[in-house]
């Protein structure tokens, strides 16, 4: 469905159907890519004491600390007990991002680079809900912190989620909008998914039917109706996102709900609503009495 104002989802009809591999070896591109953010070796000095600057690394070396080295390695150990005595509520965005990047880019400096990816992409969400490829445009972060950072991002999708599984949706909305957001709030083209419920209202599968462009994602209503039959599910929670970020619904989306809604009841199956999802917020054509 598209619309000339708004974001939407496309109905094409009811006849018609629906790792990276994060290189171990240490002196991989992806890994030399977030070595060299820094600075380089100083002409006419050994590279195992060469100081680089206040995140100053001596690969190898047993040599005694810099100066800059004993003060990095002190922040590190400051910002870790911090959060272990107050946990994240102790903590700002950019140093619990910081936090994170200490395992991922040892020996470094992090503080700059996760400064970095908060002015890119705005938010700690963002952050973690931005494509690799997008990620590792920030200087300092290469292909295989990129795919860490999603990493983290996928197991507090699988967190929200697992909150989900048997219990029943209706009763958890809170969850169910919080769980909708990790999941698409932040993705730069459109999706249409589908939570599939039990007679208990309880969460049997969460699928994504399509995946559209920034503004448009085809619908089939009979497919989403056939899938729910396949997983005997009784009820169905519509959700799809808008990547501009208003999750206002286009007319083109209550059009393609109210289709949907008509395809199912024949068959027993309830829609119980149709959530839109943006940065900004979400949308609830139940909730606004669309359908």
């Amino acid at each position: 469905m598209t619309s000339p104002r708004r974001p939407g989802l496309d109905v094409e009809g009811l006849n018609e159907g629906l790792n990276h591999d994060r290189p171990d070896d240490a002196d991989s591109p992806a890994q030399q890519d977030e070595r060299s953010f820094f600075a380089e070796t100083q002409p006419g000095k050994s590279p195992s004491r060469t100081v680089r600057g206040p995140d100053a690394v001596e690969p190898g070396s047993d040599g005694p600390q810099t100066r800059e080295e004993e003060h990095y390695h002190g922040h590190r150990d400051r910002l870790r007990q911090r959060f272990r005595d107050g946990g994240d509520r102790a903590l700002a965005d950019y140093e619990l991002l910081e936090l994170l990047l200490f395992r991922l880019i040892p020996r470094r400096d992090t503080k700059p680079i996760a400064k970095a990816l908060l002015a890119r992409f705005g938010s700690l969400p963002e952050v973690l809900g931005a494509p690799v490829q997008l990620l590792t445009e920030v200087k300092g972060v290469g292909e295989s912190v990129a795919t860490d950072l999603k990493l983290v991002a996928s197991i507090a999708h699988r967190m929200l989620k697992g909150e989900l599984k048997g219990r029943q949706v209706l009763a958890s909305w809170s969850s169910v909008i919080e769980y909708c957001r990790a999941a698409m709030a932040f993705e730069t083209r459109e999706q249409f998914r589908v939570l599939f419920l039990d007679k208990k209202n309880a969460l049997i599968a969460d699928e994504v039917q399509q995946t559209g462009t920034v503004d448009h994602t085809p619908v089939y209503p009979r497919e989403v109706v056939k899938r729910a039959l396949e997983l005997s599910a009784t009820a169905i929670i519509l959700v799809h996102n808008h990547p501009s970020g208003d999750p206002t619904p286009s007319r083109a989306d209550i059009e393609m709900t109210k289709l949907i809604i008509e395809t199912a009841r024949p068959l027993g199956i309830t829609v119980h609503d149709h959530i839109i999802i943006g940065k900004d917020g979400h949308a609830s054509l139940k909730g606004l009495k669309l359908v």
